[in-house]
């Protein structure tokens, strides 16, 4: 579960050139301007990471003296990557304070790190407005037996950067649409958003792709049971439409084994969308070691790969890149920030 808000510490504070009054915080593999002198190095802070709804009440400034937005009954604004000077600033740093009367429990020390504050803060993540075409009539939730399709993102994992860099990955553009799942469970055909288990209604486009693939009985003919297949619905009517395509389409990132508890790996995945006639969402290396591959030796030079332009559309950005280890086991994603920059 992405921790939206949680206790963090500040590991650099650097000038930005030109700037009397700001400067740049380092929080993970995140940086996030603040003001000048409100923070030192070592301090245990609030960090609140983009994408996030922040409540009014908690950060009123982010409004700018405006009228506050509203989302799902809450005011409040989105947490959007941003250029100050020209430094890129991603998230917000608050004080421990923002906790309230208890908030001293916090300042104990290295135990406190990470540790999540986003349901105290009634900080939860931003998710646009879905379109009636996608969202559909719920039959039920998203099945418990398959993983849903989120990764971490690679600025939360400087931790775990030397134990991540020693091994081979495939590398995989990530698509700007909405998730879909296609499974096969005890010998009946799921079609799923996001959260959801959707009936079959008329002009739904997740099922409407289904039928279009015709991934239900190609499933059973290749006696696929118990197998989901998840991956990106882009096109009309799906998150503005980024790629500018004529029709909805479907491209597969992963394939989960319900029986056996884990993803296929990357040669298997490719071997099922052949045998299935599905679209693989693009690849941008295969087998690759980051520093000897790719000569990417810091996270910092991974989010510099992720940017460039789509596979899909080459007129438009990608929106990254996600790297799933050859195992298939283990995958997370890198956002270009040259992508975040040109979101409205």
């Amino acid at each position: 579960m992405r921790k939206l808000a949680s206790i963090q510490k500040i590991l650099d504070i650097q000038p930005i050139i030109g700037a009397d009054a700001i400067e740049v915080a380092t929080i993970n593999g995140w940086q996030a301007v603040i003001k000048k002198n409100e923070f030192a190095v070592g301090d245990l802070v609030v960090y609140i990471e983009v994408d996030a709804w922040v409540p009014y009440d908690l950060a009123p400034f982010l409004s700018k003296s405006k009228e506050p937005r509203e989302f799902n009954g809450v005011k409040g604004e989105r947490l959007r990557t941003i250029r100050l000077r020209g430094q890129i600033s991603q998230g917000l740093i608050l004080p421990l304070s923002v906790l309230g009367e208890r908030h001293e429990i916090f300042s104990i020390g290295e135990n406190c790190v990470d540790v999540d504050v986003s349901e105290k803060l009634g900080v939860v993540k931003y998710d646009p407005p879905v379109s009636a075409r996608l969202s559909g009539i719920a039959r039920g939730n998203f099945p418990s037996s398959v993983p849903r399709t989120d990764e971490e993102r690679i600025q939360n994992l400087t931790k775990n950067w030397d134990w991540i860099s020693q091994f081979k990955y495939e590398i995989t553009e990530k698509l700007e649409g909405a998730s879909m799942t296609v499974a096969m469970i005890d010998g009946e055909f799921n079609v799923c958003s996001r959260n959801l288990n959707l009936r079959e209604t008329e002009g739904n486009t997740l099922w409407e792709l289904a039928r279009k693939y015709d991934i239900e009985n190609k499933m059973l003919d290749a006696d696929y049971d118990n197998i989901a297949i998840q991956g990106e619905c882009v096109g009309p009517g799906v998150e503005g439409n980024h790629y500018g395509l004529k029709e909805a389409d479907f491209y597969v990132y992963s394939i989960y084994d319900i029986e056996a508890g884990k993803y296929v790996d990357p040669v298997m995945r490719h071997a099922h969308c052949k045998n299935l006639g599905l679209k693989h969402v693009p690849v941008i290396a295969h087998q690759a070691n980051l520093f000897d591959t790719l000569g990417i030796s810091t996270i910092e030079q991974v989010l510099k790969f992720a940017d460039g332009n789509s596979a899909v559309n080459p007129a438009k950005l990608r929106e990254g890149i996600v790297l799933k280890r050859i195992d298939g086991q283990e995958h997370f994603k890198a956002v270009s920030n040259e992508y975040l920059l040109g979101q409205k």
